[in-house]
């Protein structure tokens, strides 16, 4: 089975079989992907180059949600690809399919567990990089969220950047190209791939095709998730998903007096809380145990005492890389709230200025209509800047607990 390419008249050629199905919209960048992924096909059997398709380091950026990762496991998937075709990727073949899983022996991918990537983690995989492929075509490695990267872990990704081996390509994915995201000497050394915000339309047919979603459900996710794809297969497949998201939104509707300010707080902080826990716990004790069981713990005879002391302190290091991770998820559910507080206010904005213009929140129109009824556009606009001080707060370090107050007592006053 190869990939097979739908001709769009006035639109690029694109593969949307195979691996390439993975990715939602996206045209402009699966045809050009999918040109370096012949071109590095035919520079691996000994064909002729394809005009300069192919190159060794890739930025893909775009607005969360837009699939950056995907799209990047999708293109390493077709770089490791044994299916004879027009276009590598068949999604079927063993490179392919493990490509895709991120078992793939040559495939090497950064998914910063803490709040950023140490330069630890980047020397040791730029030393693993430099190796030819032993397993598959080339030797590929994904950086996701390279805007975590420390100063330190930047500079060695940079020497492995400007001298790559032969076989080696570096995809990094990042918000933007901004140089708060991704240094300017790592992005002058890559060839940027912009994504844009995936249509409803792409979004809801994806959920329907691939997930088996009711088509009145994957309408409603994929027209309230903001354009983040992950976030509307969440939304349209849990339930618990849908509460939060309900919780959140009915904020700015029930702050009536001080105390709610601090009851309302309680609740998104303890939300955020409990969804970090449930995210993490069972890969918590079972990479507790794995490495436990690795280090000889639970053993007998000679030796047992040294190897259980060494288990020991193993894990007490993996519980701070544990506690690390569990902040973040905790940063990044509680973050999800605030936008779609912002995206709220937003859309009150633009009822109160009577613009023909979508709303984030459709399903929510009654509410903002009637906040822009009691509300005038300077107070909706300070509670919406509110809220955008305090993702900046959380991202300067402030306690949760102090942030969020903060913010809802300026939502609670106007």
């Amino acid at each position: 089975m190869t990939a097979s390419v739908e001709a769009v008249p006035g639109q690029p050629a694109v593969p949307t079989t195979g691996v390439w199905a993975e990715v939602v919209g996206q045209r402009a960048v699966l045809a050009e992907l999918s040109a370096a992924a012949v071109d590095a096909a035919g520079s691996v059997s000994g064909g002729a180059p394809g005009g300069g398709a192919m190159t060794h380091a890739w930025l893909l950026t775009g607005p969360p949600g837009s699939g950056q990762t995907t799209v990047a496991r999708v293109f390493a998937a077709a770089l490791q690809c044994v299916v004879p075709g027009p276009v590598p990727g068949c999604g079927a073949c063993q490179g392919c399919r493990t490509a895709l899983a991120g078992t793939h022996a040559d495939l090497r991918i950064v998914a910063p567990d803490g709040l950023s990537i140490s330069v630890a983690e980047m020397r040791a995989l730029v030393q693993a990089a430099a190796r030819r492929p032993t397993a598959g075509r080339w030797q590929v490695v994904l950086v996701e969220d390279a805007d975590r990267l420390t100063e330190g872990a930047a500079n060695a990704l940079l020497k492995a950047v400007e001298e790559p081996a032969e076989r080696t390509v570096f995809l990094l994915c990042a918000p933007s190209d901004h140089p708060d995201d991704v240094p300017v000497t790592i992005r002058s050394r890559c060839r940027p791939l912009a994504l844009g915000t995936p249509r409803p339309e792409d979004i809801s047919r994806a959920l329907r095709d691939r997930d088996g979603v009711d088509p009145e459900l994957a309408d409603w996710a994929a027209s309230v998730c903001g354009g983040h794809v992950e976030r509307a297969r969440r939304l349209a497949t849990d339930e618990a998903a849908r509460q939060r998201r309900a919780a959140v939104l009915a904020v700015p509707t029930a702050l009536h007096r001080s105390s709610d300010v601090f009851r309302c707080a309680d609740e998104l902080v303890k939300a955020a809380e409990t969804d970090a826990v449930e995210a993490n716990e069972a890969r918590n004790e079972e990479e507790k145990e794995a490495l436990r069981t690795a280090m000889g713990a639970g053993g007998t005879g000679k030796g047992t005492a040294a190897a259980t002391r060494g288990a020991n302190a193993a894990v007490r290091e993996l519980e701070k890389r544990q506690k690390s991770r569990t902040t973040r998820t905790q940063r990044d559910s509680l973050d999800q709230a605030l936008i779609d507080l912002t995206a709220f206010y937003r859309d009150v904005l633009v009822l109160s200025a009577g613009a023909a213009v979508p709303l984030n929140h459709p399903d929510r129109e009654a509410d903002s209509r009637s906040a822009a009824a009691r509300w005038t556009p300077e107070s909706t606009l300070r509670r919406l800047e509110a809220v955008l001080e305090c993702r900046d707060a959380l991202a300067a370090n402030v306690k949760p607990r102090i942030a969020v107050e903060a913010m809802l007592m300026v939502l609670w006053r106007g």
